[in-house]
């Protein structure tokens, strides 16, 4: 379970401003990826530390559930990159582009920045570390891939309302096979990453 232990190890505990920083949405074949950073405060009531995980190991509904509690306890933001620049850049320099963007975001000066993975964003204006398995590790971290995951899960079906038949509003824009089947029956959308091979090789074809 995520803890603590980083955070205090670089001053939580004596007024130092840590932000932990994870992102959602790596893995589909459409939609934004998706960045959050999150500042814990000083003191998290107990129901609410124990329910912060790794939102990968949550139902959608135990997101759901501590979300609206942790936008309430936390100081944080969200940020995304486009599926434009994901073509740009490749989805790793996406990916850090929008944990930039997120932590720019919060307007306040970090002590630390702790990141999920094994690569930290540049440049920025804070010091940061690479927590591989940060969001299992780091309460930070983990409250941020909540962040991170709600709000573009939130986005996605807002996004299937515009672009019905591909299932976005459950698989979120992952390769599932009803994913993968709609996409070869309806073709992709300007809301697919053309980057990515099952998209590439759909434009190849047509």
């Amino acid at each position: 379970m995520p803890n603590l232990v980083f955070e205090k190890l670089y001053g939580f505990h004596d007024g130092m401003i840590i932000c932990g920083v994870d992102e959602a949405g790596r893995g589909p074949l459409a939609g934004p990826v998706t960045a959050a950073a999150a500042i814990l405060p000083a003191k998290l009531p107990r129901d609410i530390k124990s329910g912060i995980r790794d939102s990968k190991k949550m139902t959608p509904d135990q997101r759901e559930e501590i979300f609206g509690p942790l936008t309430s306890l936390c100081r944080y933001a969200v940020a995304e990159a486009t599926v434009q620049e994901i073509s740009k850049l490749n989805i790793l320099w996406a990916s850090m582009l929008a944990m930039k963007r997120a932590i720019e975001a919060l307007r306040e000066k970090i002590d630390v920045a702790l990141i999920d993975g094994n690569r930290v964003p540049k440049p920025l204006d804070c010091p940061a570390v690479a927590i591989v398995a940060g969001d299992d590790k780091s309460l930070s971290i983990a409250a941020a891939s909540i962040f991170a995951k709600v709000t573009r899960d939130r986005h996605m079906k807002k996004l299937a309302e515009k672009y019905p038949g591909y299932g976005w509003e459950r698989n979120f824009g992952y390769p599932t096979p009803e994913h993968l089947a709609a996409l070869k029956k309806l073709g992709p959308t300007d809301c697919h990453r053309d980057s990515f091979a099952p998209v590439y090789q759909l434009s190849l074809l047509n």
